[in-house]
């Protein structure tokens, strides 16, 4: 018969097969947002080799800030405002990044202990810290520079030095010559062996950038250190 058409065949599922059957809308992949790139702002070898622990990919530069005490600042508020200050002008070259400042000073007896800067002023913070308690106190700051958002931590860690002779000071400081080191030591070296004790929540801290402190303020970013990131890219 003219214009007659056969039977439809039919699915399983018992919905019309062929030209006019509808097929499933095909599913479209959301990519995932990537992540933002991570500037470290600091130029510190010691800072760059502690992030690289995290596995995360990133770059390193310059903060040109004043890290001129304020008058009447305490050393907490002081490594806040310069960790928030190094990120903030390292942001201007990064307007869509995570900008990570960091700033240290170490505290005897309410007196910050600057960089000795020489070998003579390194022999006196020793000789000032033998068999005493010094504490170092780390600010950190985790920066969005494109939404604005900035997040600052400061985490405290004690030392407690050994009765330091005058010759192992001098051995000391000519083995490591800690000159631009906070303390006028070198924990990641053989300062270690200046001190009977430690006291904190994160021995990375010592060296200036507190790791796990940063991967909280990261994950509040949306990074999670133990992801997977290449599936973010």
């Amino acid at each position: 018969m003219a214009g007659a058409t056969g039977p439809v065949k039919l699915c399983k599922d018992g919905k019309p097969r062929g030209k006019s059957a509808k097929l499933p809308a095909p599913k479209i992949a959301i990519p995932l947002n990537p992540m933002k790139p991570l500037i470290l702002a600091s130029t510190s070898p010691f800072r760059r080799e502690l992030l690289q622990r995290l596995g995360l990919p990133f770059e390193t530069a310059a903060p040109d800030a004043d890290e001129t005490p304020l008058a009447g600042e305490s050393p907490e508020a002081l490594v806040a405002r310069l960790a928030e200050a190094k990120a903030r002008v390292v942001a201007r070259q990064f307007p869509d990044a995570l900008i990570i400042g960091s700033d240290q000073v170490a505290v005897l007896d309410g007196n910050i202990l600057g960089k000795p800067g020489d070998h003579a002023k390194a022999v006196q913070q020793l000789r000032a810290a033998s068999g005493r308690q010094v504490d170092f106190l780390t600010g950190l700051c985790l920066l969005n520079s494109r939404s604005g958002r900035c997040q600052v931590r400061v985490e405290p860690f004690s030392v407690v030095f050994r009765a330091l002779s005058d010759a192992q000071i001098e051995h000391y400081l000519r083995h490591d010559t800690p000159y631009q080191c906070a303390g006028s030591f070198k924990s990641e070296g053989l300062g270690i062996a200046l001190f009977e004790r430690m006291q904190g929540n994160d021995p990375n801290a010592l060296i200036g950038l507190p790791l796990i402190t940063l991967t909280e303020l990261l994950r509040n970013e949306g990074v999670d250190v133990l992801a997977d990131q290449a599936s973010n890219n």
